[in-house]
């Protein structure tokens, strides 16, 4: 096969995970010998040794004007070899420091090796960055630095030695002023929680652009452990609003978090008829606008009022009618509620557009107009 044919060979049995056998790894090395001493961009060849696991060494082959080549130019996506090699968690990469490579050089998206290592959960490769000056507290497009990354997905010992390295790295926030204690609070990432609350500074609620706080971001995505420990650790509020007024009540209704749903009600207290945003939506307004059945169900358990209208005096079924949501409208009417007219004089069933929605009110379940 040809040189361009062989290159895209070797990467493909990389990306199919068909390296294994000594048979292929030593085809694989004969291939990329052929290659260096052929008339063809040592680039290339150099990224795909990068790429494959089997070849952590073979790297140290090229010569010294090879890579010379290799440092000015960047391969597909604007990938760096030292990028490359972090991505793919090789033990090239330490070879790459120490000889040729940028630590801190950017990809197209502003990812430094660094971050690619976090997402890796990799802290042999992350400790190597680090003691070659890595910076933590560069920030892709997004304005997510290595820390955010790492929070993200959550190993405690990542953590705690990025905090080592430099005390200052959780003082950033994303672009939408979200911290890392709101990417740990939302993954569920528990110990990783305990830490931020323990060693840094974060005020309680802190709030991002939208103005949600880590322990809505906990319930809302179900993470009630969570949620308890920024209760007792960091005097997180379960009533405190977003921009809109929504509280931590409201956007579980939206996520159809039951089990959080009732640790506010029951074990927090929280009024689940409390209302949001200038509508005056309830829980079961937000609940019947996603179609969440089994949540509007729950919600009437924990003692939500169905009849309750917001501004423009409608009703949960005209919400769920709205959002022609048919099996939210049967479970409010087999729940009880009448059909009625809001402040403009319309019933829900003339929001009804969608034919099975029709359909339930065809039914024997026939709607009564007050």
């Amino acid at each position: 096969m040809d040189d361009e044919k062989t290159l895209t060979y070797l990467i493909k049995l990389t990306q199919n995970g068909e390296l294994c056998t000594r048979k292929k790894n030593n085809l694989v090395a004969t291939l990329l010998h052929d290659l260096s001493t052929k008339n063809i961009s040592g680039n290339r060849v150099i990224h795909c040794c990068i790429m494959l696991p089997v070849m952590a060494t073979w790297t140290c082959n090229f010569s010294k004007r090879d890579w010379d080549g290799h440092r000015a130019v960047q391969y597909r996506q604007q990938k760096s070899s030292a990028y490359e090699a972090a991505s793919m968690g090789q033990g090239c990469l330490r070879y790459l420091l120490t000889e040729i490579a940028k630590v801190d050089c950017l990809k197209k998206a502003d990812w430094t090796p660094l971050m690619m290592a976090c997402t890796r959960r990799n802290l042999g490769m992350i400790q190597g960055l680090l003691s070659h000056e890595a910076d933590p507290m560069l920030k892709h497009k997004d304005g997510w630095n290595s820390f955010h990354i790492a929070c993200r997905k959550g190993d405690p010992a990542v953590i705690q030695h990025l905090l080592l390295a430099n005390p200052e790295v959780w003082r950033t926030e994303s672009k939408t002023l979200r911290t890392p204690l709101h990417t740990a609070a939302m993954h569920g990432c528990e110990e990783v929680v305990s830490i931020l609350v323990q060693r840094c500074g974060y005020v309680p609620d802190v709030r991002d652009s939208c103005g949600v706080t880590p322990f809505m971001d906990a319930v809302r995505n179900g993470h009630i452990s969570v949620a308890k420990l920024l209760l007792e650790k960091h005097q997180a509020s379960p009533t405190a609003a977003d921009i809109l007024g929504a509280q931590s009540v409201h956007h579980v209704a939206v996520t159809a978090q039951e089990e959080a749903l009732e640790f506010l009600v029951r074990d927090l207290g929280v009024d689940v008829n409390q209302t949001a945003t200038d509508m005056q939506l309830t829980s079961l307004h937000y609940a019947a606008k996603e179609g969440h059945t089994g949540t509007i169900k729950a919600l009437l358990t924990l003692g939500a009022d169905l009849h309750v209208r917001h501004k423009k005096g409608r009703t949960a079924l005209h919400v769920a009618c709205t959002g022609q949501h048919a099996e939210a409208v049967r479970t409010i009417l087999q729940l009880g509620l009448v059909d009625v007219v809001d402040a403009s004089g319309t019933t829900a069933q003339q929001l009804a557009k969608k034919p099975d929605v029709l359909r339930v009110f065809e039914c024997d379940l026939t709607s009564t107009t007050v």
